[in-house]
C-alpha cells in the first residue's frame, strides 16, 4: 500500500494531543532526586506532525491547548516546525495543557509521570472539526488517547466521519496511554470501533492486545479479525524483536529493529509513525518503510528528546545504509 500525493493543501491532517514533555535533565536517578528537567513540545500526535512535517510532508493539526503561555509555547513552536496549527484551538474555560514529567533511571529504566486532569486536549469538540479543513487532506491521523473522553472521543469519531465521505485515509495509531481511561474495556470498544474504520493501523503488540480486551494475542488473530472490516495494512510492533507489516492481499512484511546507543525508552513509536507515513508518501515499498521506521525509532531513543529529535531523510538513510553492511 502507498499513500498517494495528490492535488491536496496537506498530505497529513493529525488530531489529538499536544501537551508539554519535561523531560529530566539529571540521568541515572530516580525523579524524587531529580531537580532539573527540560521543556519540550510532546503528545504522539504532535510529535508525528512535527515528525512528518521535518521529512518533508505537508501536515497540518487539529487539537486544543490552554490558553495561556505553554498553549502558546506548543502552537509556537508546532508552526515553527512548519505544522500548519490554523485549526488549533486555544481552550476558553480555564483548563490547562498536559504535562508529563519523564524520569530516566537508566536506558531500561524510564517512567513517565502524567498530569492530564481537566487537560485542554481532551475538551476538543465535534463543533471544532471543519469538515473543509480535513477533505484538504490526503490523510487523517488519528491517536487513541484522544477516544478516552467526552467531547474529544466524540471530535475523533466526527473527524473519522469526515475523512471516509470525503475518501480521505485514515491512519490510527493506537497510542495507548492508561491515564483518562475508566476500564479496559471502554479501551477495547473505542478503540474497535476505530481501527475498523481505518486504512492503515499501527501499534505494538500490547496495545493490539488493549484493543481486543485479552493478553498474549496472536499476529494471525489480529489481522485476520480487522482484515473483516475497512483496514488494508496492518502494522504491529515487538520491540526488540523487530515489526511485522500485513497487508490485506495476504503479504506479510517484517524489519528488525536497528543498533543504537539507547538513552530513554520514550519517543520511539512517535518517530516510528513519523518515519513509516513518509516512507510510504514517497513511493517506498511496505519492507522499506517499516526499515525507515525502525530506524528513526532508534534515532529517537538514543536523544533526550522526542518533538526536537524527530530525524531528517538523511539521518534516516544513513542509520540503515551503515547497519545493512
Amino acid at each position: 500500500m502507498r499513500l498517494k500525493k495528490g492535488n491536496k493543501e496537506m498530505d497529513i491532517i493529525a488530531i489529538g494531543r499536544a501537551c508539554i514533555d519535561l523531560n529530566a535533565v539529571e540521568y541515572n536517578r530516580p525523579m524524587e532526586e531529580t531537580m532539573t528537567f527540560q521543556k519540550y513540545v510532546g503528545g504522539s500526535p504532535a510529535n508525528i506532525a512535527i515528525g512528518t512535517s521535518n521529512l518533508g510532508l505537508n501536515v497540518g493539526f487539529i487539537g486544543k491547548v490552554s490558553d495561556d503561555q505553554h498553549g502558546r509555547f506548543i502552537a509556537t513552536y508546532m508552526a515553527g516546525k512548519g505544522v500548519d496549527t490554523s485549526k488549533m484551538v486555544a481552550d476558553q474555560e480555564g483548563r490547562k495543557s498536559g504535562l508529563a514529567f519523564t524520569e530516566i533511571k537508566s536506558p531500561s529504566e524510564c517512567s513517565i509521570l502524567m498530569y492530564r486532569d481537566n487537560v485542554a486536549d481532551l475538551y476538543l469538540t465535534p463543533q471544532e472539526v471543519d469538515e473543509k479543513y480535513i477533505r484538504e487532506a490526503e490523510v487523517l491521523l488519528v491517536s487513541g488517547t484522544a477516544l478516552a473522553q467526552s467531547p474529544s472521543r466524540e471530535a475523533v469519531l466526527t473527524a473519522v466521519a469526515y475523512a471516509k465521505a470525503n475518501d480521505v485515509k485514515v491512519i490510527f495509531e493506537i497510542d495507548y496511554r492508561p491515564y483518562t481511561w475508566k476500564s479496559e474495556e471502554e479501551v477495547s470498544t473505542y478503540y474497535t470501533l476505530v481501527a475498523q474504520k481505518a486504512d492503515i493501523v499501527i501499534g505494538t503488540r500490547d496495545e493490539f492486545d488493549m484493543l481486543e480486551g485479552k493478553e498474549g494475542g496472536d499476529n494471525q488473530d489480529t489481522v485476520k479479525e480487522l482484515f473483516k472490516y475497512e483496514p488494508e495494512l496492518i502494522v504491529i510492533k515487538h520491540g526488540v524483536e523487530g515489526s511485522f507489516a500485513y497487508s490485506k492481499e495476504g503479504k506479510e512484511y517484517k524489519a528488525n529493529a536497528y543498533k543504537t546507543e539507547v538513552l530513554k525508552t520514550f519517543g520511539a513509536g512517535d518517530a516510528y509513525a513519523s518515519a513509516f507515513l513518509y516512507a510510504l508518501f514517497n513511493e517506498k515499498d511496505v519492507e522499506t518503510a517499516l526499515k525507515y521506521a525502525s530506524a528513526a525509532a532508534a534515532i529517537v531513543v538514543s536523544k533526550h528528546s522526542s518533538s526536537e529529535a524527530m530525524p531528517t531523510v538523511s539521518e534516516i538513510e544513513e542509520l540503515i545504509n551503515d547497519q545493512s553492511q
